[in-house]
């Protein structure tokens, strides 16, 4: 509060330096410049869809008085005449850090071991701060505004870039000679979120994607309940929370997936949000659309790969070759798509770059009017300045470019940038540009010359026949120096001449290699257009398609639902027919409808099965694949984070889950604290959106785990409760009460604070949420069961569970069932006493007994894994083949939708070539509710067409770097693949 009371007293201060009307004035005579300022003879765009030719602009005071064609000139006014310029209104940057220092990160780079907040007073999380208000801490920079000048913009709209909750923006115009009172327009312009936590607080919670979801929703959850009034204490957060929430609302997703996830949240508490986009968002330009949301594109558009190096080039993935391919194409797919959008400047290493950009993107289609729409009157609108900024209509602030044309060609000059009112000279418009092509002739000899470059500073090349030769120029005040030599340096002439307004000719006195004097003459025989790059080939031009998700074995389209007669197969039931042999089943809408011999088609598509065994798809009950994250490991309960907000639909493990028969996965979070976050129960819908690939009307589920992770055993750094197996035991018997408590008060009908971590585990009290426990030694297992027993619930699934066997009975009668590993042992302490024959042990007690993998490479075999079952313990085929189906279906509660061939279950079928139990046997085809996610054959033809795209992309960008481009340097990527204490 002292800086913002700082802040406005210097406000105060220096705006009485300057001529406000109710300032007293005592230096000298009081006087006010109320001339004003005509235009005439120009192409005005008063806005992007407004254009007036030869019309006059008028402004007094720093803002619009007339716009028009047949505009009366006061007397008093200065007249500038723009016969063959342009005008168009500044450009305005939404999202911007301008004049904000950028926070110093804490704690030197270490990982943060602080659970605490530091405030008092606020809320209790470091990375929430809505209190922050940008105008404390805003110090105006003409360095920088002059680069924003130059690069045609006149407004922007700062914040500080640190943070979940961010606080409050303002908006400031780019004006260098007035002051704050003057420049600031608006000193509460929005209010910011993003998933980030802030790099200058160390708190641990959140530590992921999921935890920084759950912390919003909390805090808004909080603010309502704050808002009632019902609170003792002060929460001077919560209250700038609710005091801006009438403000325009900005999120900072930077990728369409997180834009997704936003828009969510905003849903849920009725926000919505003005996003800042990542450029992919054409990747899912559906969804996109369906957000209603303005975005604010970047268009950090990436540069090609040098891929010269064979070498290096095998670093690059498809996918990003893609995605430099198709990156330009964004804006064009949104506005084709009627989402609205603005540019910002953001991500750019300068302002001067976004001109290219621009370019490039109208090169790919968008539209000139929707560009200047992005830059001028959208902008506007998102921050509710329609009737001040990004337009010139009467009473506007004179905000406008001055430029030699089209502002959106190559060749076109920026001539000034006015900022209310104030004139910034970026070229001198009255220096001729002299670009072009020229015949020089000179003794009788004619060259070619070409002056390129820049307005001011221009190069120049010069030819003779089909040479090339060096020239040196110079040019100021409409001279021009022009010097060259010839016949390998012996021969140098020099020259100055005089480029005269209206004229396409430069002449004037010449001194020969002799040093004898003579003239010159240049006459202009074509104008300056932007030279093409030996790059820009036809083939260049060329986009790739969105594939289905937009990676190398994405699909061109999504897979869809067919009919299907899979004929004379031998068909593992799952059920009590067992193993049917030369048997047909009929699938129709994603459903298994008839099961029998001689089937009749009826119009499905038949394959022919004879010799090949037709299966329930594999299911994996322990997955860490298809998720952003695995843990939040911030606090000791995470019961309120959901793997459902982190699921990645392109991760290339489902394609490979696929290939192995793989039709469903649990996501589970990881086992950094006892109480973990709620689980994803998803089909592997290669192609499909995150929310269509998680179940409809899915079970509810949550990780729990127990052993050396939750205690931190190996993590050296961390002192987090609970440090030993005791204290563990003591967090459930805690968090139990606790959730008891307020389910009680919940049920009371007396008014309480939603708490989603409570509400998760009154879920589990009440039957509605079942768990998945991460677990390994005997004693512990006991204790989690006395646990449950004593607040009358029932643990669903001990998962990994290697010391099963020596509990199996205590399981049963408990009601537990067991998701195990088919032979890992050994690999840390307390797995020393697993055995191979855990699973088999536990079966012949009446544990419903599942196989899973936790392992990406695992999940893509469990068949082989089920196979061992049947040597280690004797278990029959069929009852080992259910390990990875119906047993993990029923401990998922699924088993009444999938998990085994039966009339009405959904169509989730893997058709195998050998005996599925086999080392030998390979998913020819793998069908989730009837449509085909992974074809073997089609797998082969998508192998060649991957390797024929990369050649393409990779001839590309070889072209881009041989016209001169800008390239990257691969660099090899280490995909990180998650496992239960991956962090």
């Amino acid at each position: 509060m002292k800086m913002r009371l700082l802040a406005l007293a210097l406000l105060w201060c220096s705006a009485a330096l300057f001529a406000q009307d109710y300032f007293p004035e005592n230096d000298g005579v009081k006087s006010k410049n109320n001339n004003y300022t005509a235009f005439t003879n120009a192409k005005i765009h008063v806005r992007p869809s407004q254009v007036i030719s030869k019309g006059t602009l008028l402004i007094q005071n720093g803002k619009v008085v007339q716009v028009g064609k047949s505009i009366s000139v006061p007397k008093n006014a200065v007249v500038i005449d723009l016969k063959g310029k342009s005008i168009y209104p500044s450009f305005i940057d939404a999202y911007s850090d301008f004049g904000i220092k950028k926070p110093k990160r804490a704690g030197n780079g270490r990982r943060a071991t602080q659970y605490e907040a530091t405030r008092d007073g606020f809320y209790w999380n470091d990375h929430i701060m809505p209190e922050n208000d940008a105008i404390s801490v805003f110090s105006y920079d003409d360095k920088k505004a002059k680069a924003l000048r130059k690069a045609g913009f006149g407004v922007v709209n700062s914040h500080i870039q640190d943070g979940i909750a961010r606080g409050t923006g303002l908006l400031v115009a780019l004006n260098g000679t007035g002051n704050d009172a003057d420049r600031i327009l608006d000193d509460r312009s929005g209010q910011y979120f993003s998933f980030d936590r802030s790099i200058a607080k160390i708190q641990s919670y959140p530590t992921s994607l999921m935890g920084s979801m759950a912390l919003l929703r909390q805090m808004h959850y909080d603010a309502n309940w704050y808002a009632t009034g019902k609170v003792d204490t002060k929460d001077r957060s919560l209250e700038a929370l609710i005091a801006n929430r009438g403000l325009v609302q900005i999120f900072a997703a930077k990728d369409a997936g997180h834009a997704l996830r936003a828009d969510k949240i905003g849903d849920a508490f009725g926000i919505q949000y003005v996003i800042l986009g990542g450029g992919n968002e054409f990747e899912h330009i559906a969804e996109i659309k369906e957000t209603n949301a303005t975005f604010i594109l970047p268009l950090n558009f990436p540069d090609p790969y040098d891929v010269s190096n064979p070498y290096q080039a095998g670093y690059v993935d498809l996918a990003d070759m893609r995605y430099w391919n198709q990156a330009p194409s964004n804006p064009k797919i949104l506005a084709d798509n009627g989402v609205s959008f603005s540019f910002t400047l953001n991500d750019l290493k300068s302002p001067a770059a976004i001109k290219g950009k621009l370019m490039t993107a109208i090169a790919r289609g968008l539209s000139k009017t929707k560009a200047l729409e992005a830059l001028t009157t959208v902008p506007a609108q998102l921050l509710g300045k329609s009737n001040s900024i990004g337009s010139l209509e009467k009473g506007h602030q004179a905000n406008f470019l001055i430029t030699s044309g089209d502002i959106f060609e190559e060749g076109t000059t920026l001539y000034e940038n006015w900022v209310q009112g104030q004139r910034n000279v970026i070229n001198d418009r009255t220096l001729k540009d002299i670009r072009g092509e020229y015949n020089l002739a000179i003794e009788g000899i004619t060259y070619s010359l070409s002056i390129r470059g820049k307005v001011r500073t221009p190069s120049a090349e010069i030819k003779q026949d089909s040479n090339t030769i060096k020239a040196k120029i110079g040019f100021k005040d409409n001279w021009l120096d022009l010097a060259f030599s010839t016949d390998q340096g012996k021969k140098k002439y020099r020259m100055t001449g005089l480029s005269t307004a209206g004229s396409d000719t430069i002449e004037g006195r010449l001194i020969l290699p002799n040093g004898n004097e003579s003239t010159f003459k240049a006459i202009k025989t074509r104008a300056f257009s932007k030279k093409e790059k030996k790059g820009t080939t036809a083939e260049a031009a060329v986009v790739m398609p969105v594939a289905y998700p937009n990676v190398g074995y994405g699909y061109a389209q999504r897979p869809q639902q067919e009919n299907m007669l899979f004929r004379n197969a031998t068909v593992w039931t799952g059920e009590s027919e067992g193993i049917l042999q030369n048997t047909d089943v009929l699938v129709k809408k994603g459903k298994i409808v008839k099961i029998g011999k001689d089937l009749r088609a009826g119009g499905a598509t038949v394959i022919d099965a004879t010799g090949k065994h037709l299966t329930a798809g594999v299911i994996d009950e322990h997955s860490h694949i298809a998720g952003l994250a695995i843990n939040e490991a911030g606090h000791n309960s995470s019961a309120e984070v959901k793997m459902e907000d982190v699921v990645n639909p392109k991760d290339m493990n489902i394609y490979r889950n696929l290939g192995g028969g793989v039709t469903t996965v649990q996501l589970l979070h990881g086992s950094a604290n006892p109480i973990g976050g709620r689980s994803a129960i998803l089909k592997l819908k290669w192609g499909e959106s995150a929310d269509n690939m998680i179940y409809d009307n899915s079970p509810k589920f949550i990780k729990f785990a127990l052993g050396e992770n939750v205690k931190q055993s190996n993590w050296q750094s961390f002192s987090r409760f609970p440090q030993t197996r005791m204290g563990v035991e003591q967090v459930f018997v805690d968090y139990f009460q606790r959730a008891k408590e307020y389910d009680t008060k919940k049920k009371s009908g007396q008014a309480y604070r939603y708490d989603e971590e409570m509400e998760t585990l009154a879920e589990i009290l009440n039957g509605e949420r079942f768990i998945s426990c991460h677990s390994y030694v005997q004693s512990e297992i006991n204790m989690m069961m006395k646990v449950a027993e004593q607040f009358g619930f029932t643990l669903n699934t001990f998962t990994h569970i290697l010391e099963g066997y020596k509990v199996a009975d205590k399981m049963a009668a408990h009601g537990a069932g067991g998701s195990t590993f088919s032979d890992w042992w050994a690999y840390k302490f307390e797995v020393n006493d697993a055995i191979p024959y855990n699973a088999a042990i536990m079966h012949s007690q009446g544990v419903t007994v599942a196989i899973n993998s936790d392992d990406r490479e695992m999940s893509r075999r469990l068949n082989q894994e089920a196979g061992k079952i049947v040597k280690y313990g004797g278990v029959s085929e069929e009852e080992a083949w259910k390990m990875v189906t119906l047993n993990p279906a029923k401990l998922l509660h699924i088993d009444d939708r999938t998990g085994s061939i039966k009339i009405g279950k959904d169509a989730d079928l893997v058709l195998w070539t050998d005996h599925p139990l086999s080392v030998y046997a390979k998913s020819e085809k793998t069908i989730i509710d009837g449509a085909v996610y992974f074809d073997l054959e089609k797998d082969k033809l998508q192998r060649a067409k991957i390797k024929k795209e990369r050649n393409t992309l990779i001839n590309m960008m070889l072209e881009e770097k041989n016209g001169g481009s800008k390239t990257r340097i691969p660099v090899k990527k280490e995909n990180r693949n998650f496992q239960c204490e991956t962090l």
